[in-house]
């Protein structure tokens, strides 16, 4: 039996052997946003030794989850990016981070809200079943963060950067987990200062009915 073995004959118990060490699912987390250089991986994940990065990376290459590619000009250079199979897991990152997402209070000491963790947290919140038909361009601020979110009916694309014509900016200081997790109205976060919005009010509220913790 491998050292990594669990000794069950059994797929959970298999899924841990490959993605149960700490970072792994973090470095796939970040991998579901975009195809990253090792500098982009370790810049996203800060706390993450430089030998511990290159230990999973080569841990998720051999199991088949992660692959390098050759970026186009002019960035060029090589990036690790997800294979089709790590790509299957997809629902299950977004399922945990449901369910941890459910846990959040105060930031702890030393916590950081980085731009895929962000682009994440979107994909986790959002409800496909409360869009119904809306359709929808919405860009967030968060700090120096700028991202954007595609809402087509029950279908998200969620992507880093601005858009060339947003339906509605949101800019977020301190109320966007609040807003999230249903502690404030969309009107009380605009009153609190700690959110402000430039477009159409009553696509606000609609974010807030569509994006829930």
């Amino acid at each position: 039996m491998s050292e990594r073995g669990y000794g069950q004959f059994c797929g959970f118990a298999r899924a841990l052997e490959t993605l149960g060490d700490r970072w792994a699912l973090m470095i796939v987390r970040d991998l579901l946003v975009g195809p990253k250089r090792f500098s982009d991986l370790h810049a996203g994940l800060p706390k993450i030794p430089t030998n511990v990065l290159t230990s999973r990376l080569k841990q998720l290459e051999a199991a088949g989850v992660v692959e390098r590619r050759a970026m186009p000009r002019p960035t060029g250079g090589v990036a690790y990016d997800l294979t089709t199979r790590g790509r299957e897991l997809d629902e299950a990152v977004i399922a945990i981070g449901r369910w941890g997402a459910k846990m959040l209070d105060a930031p702890r000491d030393g916590e950081i809200v980085t731009v895929d963790s962000l682009a994440m947290a979107l994909r986790t919140t959002f409800r496909p079943e409360a869009a119904g038909d809306l359709r929808a361009r919405y860009e967030l601020h968060a700090g120096e963060i700028v991202l954007h979110a595609i809402v087509d009916g029950p279908q998200i694309t969620v992507g880093r950067g601005p858009l060339e014509k947003p339906d509605l900016i949101i800019e977020s200081s301190s109320a966007l987990k609040e807003l999230l997790a249903g502690a404030m109205t969309p009107r009380q976060a605009l009153a609190s200062g700690g959110m402000r919005i430039t477009g159409t009010r009553k696509l606000f509220d609609r974010f807030a009915q569509v994006f829930r913790i």
